[in-house]
C-alpha cells in the first residue's frame, strides 16, 4: 500500500458568525492540516495548522482564536487545506505523462 499523500485546498466565503461552526464542521469530517482564515482584502488573519491528535479540550483555544479573528472581518474567506490519500483521488489518463 502506497502511504504517499496529496493535498487538496477548498475555500468559503462566509460571514464571520459562521466561521466557527464551519471549522467545527470540517475538523468533524477530518482530514483537515491547515485552516486559513482571511479578510475581505484576501490577506490572511490567522493560518491554524492542525494535527490528528487535536482533539477535545486542546481544541478550544483554537476555536476561540478562530472566532476572535472571524468576529474583526464581516466576510471572510476560510481556505482549508486537506490530505488526500492517493486511493482517493481520481484516476489519472494513462495517456496524459505525469
Amino acid at each position: 500500500m502506497n502511504d504517499q499523500q496529496n493535498q487538496r485546498t477548498q475555500e468559503f466565503s462566509l460571514n464571520g458568525d459562521e466561521v466557527v461552526h464551519k471549522v467545527k464542521e470540517l475538523i468533524h469530517e477530518g482530514n483537515i492540516r491547515r485552516i486559513i482564515i482571511k479578510n475581505e482584502e484576501g490577506r490572511t488573519m490567522l493560518e491554524v495548522p492542525l494535527t490528528i491528535g487535536l482533539l477535545g479540550a486542546a481544541l478550544l483555544p483554537v476555536l476561540a482564536a478562530i472566532g476572535a479573528a472571524a468576529a474583526i472581518a464581516t466576510k471572510c474567506t476560510l481556505v482549508v487545506e486537506r490530505d488526500v490519500s492517493v486511493e482517493a483521488l481520481p484516476p489519472s489518463d494513462p495517456e496524459t505523462p505525469a
